[in-house]
C-alpha cells in the first residue's frame, strides 16, 4: 500500500515569466498551513528591461515565504522595508489586515545573467491573526540550522526536524526543510507532523520505492513512516504542519476566513484606500484587480 496520498504535477502559469503552480490543486488545496506554492525558474532576465519584476500588489490574511536557490530579488513593502532576498535566506512577510509589496530583479543579476530560481509559498494566518498588524522578518542563510543525516544535508527553515530547530517565528505549527541528498542516500521522513509533503526540485527520488519525477509534489499519508532514497544527487523540499483552523477562501492575492473580507479587500485596493493598503515608499506603480 502506498504512503503517498496524492501526486501533484502542477500547472505552468505565466506571471511575466513561467512558474509551476503546485498549490492550490484539485487533489489538495492545502498542506498544513500552506495554501499556495509556486516553483519559479530557473530563468534569466535581460539587462535594461523590467522582465520578471512583480509590481506593487496587496495581500491580506497570509504570510509570504520566499526561498531562492540562485539569483536574487529586491523586496520593498509598505512598511518601508527594503531587503535583498538571496539564496538560502528565509523571508517571512505576514500581511495581517493589509500590506503592499513588490519584488524586482536587481540590475546586477540581469547584467550577469544569473538564473533566478526559487519557491514562493503562502501560509494562511490563523483566524485570530488575519486582522493583525503586518510585519516582515528576514533570516539570513547562515542563521538557518543545518542537520547532516547520512548523505543528506538538511536546512531546517521553519519548525523542528532532524534534531534542530529553526529560528523563524511562524504563526502556527509549520515545517519547512530544504534538503540536498547524495546519490544512494536514504532518509526517514519525520512522521510527527500532521500533514506533510515532499517536493522534488531536481534529481531522482523514490518514496518507499515509488519513484517521483522532478516537479512532483507528493502528499504523504498522515503518521506513515516513509523512507526517501535518492537515485542521484537530489534537491527536495519537505513542507507541512498542523491543519488550518478552518477553511480558507483564496482569490487573487487575498486569503481569508470569509468571502466578505475578500470583497472588502477588493474595494479597498480598487479605491487605493491607504488606510488599508499604504503606498510603498519610492514606488508609483500598482497592479490592478484582475478583470474576472
Amino acid at each position: 500500500m502506498s504512503n503517498i496520498r496524492h501526486k501533484i504535477q502542477g500547472l505552468t502559469r505565466d506571471i511575466g515569466f513561467p512558474v509551476r503552480r503546485l498549490l492550490p490543486a484539485a487533489a489538495a488545496r492545502t498542506v498544513g498551513p500552506f495554501v499556495f506554492f509556486d516553483h519559479m525558474g530557473p530563468v534569466e532576465f535581460d539587462a535594461g528591461t523590467t522582465e520578471g519584476d512583480v509590481r506593487p500588489h496587496p495581500h491580506i490574511g497570509l504570510a509570504t515565504v520566499t526561498y531562492l536557490f540562485s539569483g536574487a530579488m529586491m523586496h520593498r513593502d509598505s512598511l518601508g522595508i527594503v531587503q535583498r532576498i538571496t539564496p538560502g535566506a528565509v523571508n517571512w512577510m505576514a500581511s495581517g489586515r493589509g500590506i503592499v509589496h513588490s519584488e524586482r530583479i536587481p540590475d546586477d543579476i540581469r547584467e550577469q545573467k544569473v538564473p533566478v530560481h526559487g519557491l514562493q509559498m503562502w501560509v494562511a494566518l490563523p483566524a485570530g491573526q488575519e486582522d493583525g498588524a503586518p510585519l516582515f522578518r528576514h533570516y539570513a542563510s547562515e542563521d538557518m540550522p543545518v542537520a547532516e543525516v547520512g548523505g543528506a544535508k538538511l536546512h531546517v527553515l521553519a519548525g523542528s526536524a532532524f534534531g534542530v530547530t529553526s529560528p523563524v517565528v511562524t504563526a502556527s505549527p509549520t515545517l519547512y526543510v530544504a534538503a540536498s541528498v547524495e546519490k544512494g542516500a536514504e532518509l526517514e521522513i519525520p512522521a510527527a507532523v500532521a500533514e506533510r509533503a515532499v517536493y522534488v526540485v531536481k534529481g531522482e527520488v523514490a518514496l518507499d520505492g515509488e519513484r517521483l519525477e522532478p516537479g512532483t509534489l507528493a502528499i504523504l499519508e498522515p503518521g506513515a513512516a516513509v523512507t526517501l532514497k535518492a537515485g542521484g544527487d537530489t534537491v527536495f523540499m519537505l513542507l507541512g504542519g498542523e491543519p488550518l483552523d478552518g477553511p480558507r477562501f483564496v482569490w487573487w492575492n487575498f486569503v481569508a476566513t470569509s468571502k466578505d473580507k475578500i470583497e472588502a479587500a477588493k474595494v479597498a485596493w480598487n479605491a487605493r484606500d491607504k488606510s488599508v493598503f499604504p503606498d510603498i515608499p519610492g514606488e508609483t506603480e500598482w497592479i490592478p484587480l484582475p478583470a474576472h
